[in-house]
């Protein structure tokens, strides 16, 4: 299986949606603009978002870039075209609206690394939950250096990478490599460029074989505790664990390990 689309024509869309039984890869489809979040490009994402997070035949969304880069960030030109603070602030509200979406969907998001994620582009791998990288990727929250500091991309940068490592980040906008990506948290795993779409499409089939009330209800539940004090976030765990105990999933998943056999998910 293919999981990203490597190069596109002119007269392509500007987002590209493949689905492979319960995945679905959204490829940014701008590989002349190493695939800058245009406006064009942030409505068609934010609307297969919204359709894919309704969807129970979808487990897993992978987001990946065609060309050469993953995400340059955001269009800097089509920025500059509209001096206007209404369209500036439109723009990054909605930029928000896709990270939040990626974030409060049911389906777990893998972002599919292969080129330079740069600013909002950063931001967007730091958005996803899950994050595989191929070793020549490298990553920046670049603005500083065009005089604009990167505020929307430091908000997910800053819960993901430590807080030292993410304040160099933003505060110098150098490049790391991909293994200093690992080693920060930014990325769960850094293969070689060959082996890329193997490693997310096993990722991928990984977690799909889970009951899908599982990783729905702890995909919402580790987002929503990690901003609450200790005992707020135990009271909402117990809450989502007490209402998993009902579902039917967990009876058969508890059963099956009782008579060591694989369970058969009702919900997949």
């Amino acid at each position: 299986m293919d999981i990203a689309t490597p190069s596109a024509s002119l007269n392509e869309p500007p987002l590209l949606r493949h689905q492979d039984g319960s995945i679905v890869t959204l490829t940014l489809n701008r590989p002349q603009q190493y695939n800058a979040l245009s406006d064009a490009l942030l409505g068609e994402l934010q609307a297969a978002l919204d359709d894919i997070a309704g969807d129970p035949g979808v487990r897993i969304v992978v987001i990946a870039g065609a060309g050469a880069g993953f995400c340059a960030g955001h269009d800097l030109k089509e920025m500059r075209a509209h001096p206007d603070r209404g369209y500036y602030r439109d723009l990054f509200e909605r930029c928000t609206r896709v990270m939040l979406s990626i974030t409060q969907m049911p389906q777990p998001v893998i972002a599919r690394v292969h080129g330079i994620a740069t600013a909002a582009g950063c931001q967007l791998v730091a958005s996803c939950d899950l994050a595989v990288a191929a070793s020549v990727a490298r990553f920046a929250t670049s603005g500083i250096d065009v005089g604009l500091f990167c505020s929307t991309p430091a908000v997910p940068l800053t819960r993901t990478v430590p807080a030292k490592h993410a304040f160099e980040m933003l505060m110098t906008g150098d490049f790391i490599d991909a293994e200093t990506a690992l080693r920060y948290g930014l990325v769960n795993q850094v293969v070689s460029t060959e082996m890329l779409d193997p490693a997310v499409l096993e990722l991928a089939r990984r977690i799909a074989a889970k009951s899908a009330v599982a990783v729905n209800a702890g995909k919402r539940l580790v987002h929503r505790q990690r901003h609450l004090d200790l005992t707020a976030a135990y009271d909402l765990a117990i809450e989502t664990m007490t209402a998993n105990m009902m579902a039917e999933d967990v009876g058969e998943g508890i059963d099956a390990f009782l008579q060591k056999r694989q369970p058969t998910w009702k919900h997949r």
